[in-house]
């Protein structure tokens, strides 16, 4: 039986990832690892949420995931186990080939955080360039400490 081990944070990401590996694994049996990499929280959100209401959060984010990824993976002879990580992946990853083997392909299917940004668009042949001016000030500051000074001037 082949294993996998694969890293997971968003079903639908990880189906596009995964579905080449899922279709050859189909005829053979496979055991998937699944592990749910729970989106990160800011370390201010303690003043609001108790650490039991987080690890809630995480528990029920990671068996929606799940749910999802399951059905999909587990076929006809495949077995799908699942993890949640509550601390640093390599340490999980190093108890995770200590139980499954070394040699078990590990697979990051977690959506990239630095996604590409579109190039801007060039403007079309036949528009004219949009020119923005700036408004005209209202008043110098020259101008305006020369009136202050000429007032105290004559005050006196």
């Amino acid at each position: 039986m082949d294993k996998v081990i694969v890293y997971v944070d968003d079903a639908d990401y990880a189906r596009q990832k995964l579905e080449s590996m899922a279709v050859r694994s189909a005829a053979a049996n496979t055991h998937w690892v699944l592990v749910a990499c729970a989106p990160r929280m800011t370390h201010r959100i303690s003043k609001w949420v108790s650490h039991s209401a987080r690890e809630n959060w995480r528990a029920k984010w990671a068996d929606k995931l799940f749910a999802q990824l399951q059905p999909w993976l587990g076929g006809a002879g495949n077995r799908v186990s699942t993890v949640l990580a509550k601390g640093p992946l390599p340490e999980l990853l190093t108890q995770l080939l200590a139980e499954h083997g070394t040699h078990t392909p590990v697979l990051d299917a977690r959506r990239p955080k630095l996604e590409p940004q579109e190039a801007p668009q060039p403007p079309a042949a036949n528009t004219a360039p949009i020119v923005t001016r700036k408004p005209a000030r209202r008043w110098s500051v020259p101008g305006s400490l020369t009136s202050l000074g000429l007032l105290f001037l004559f005050a006196d």
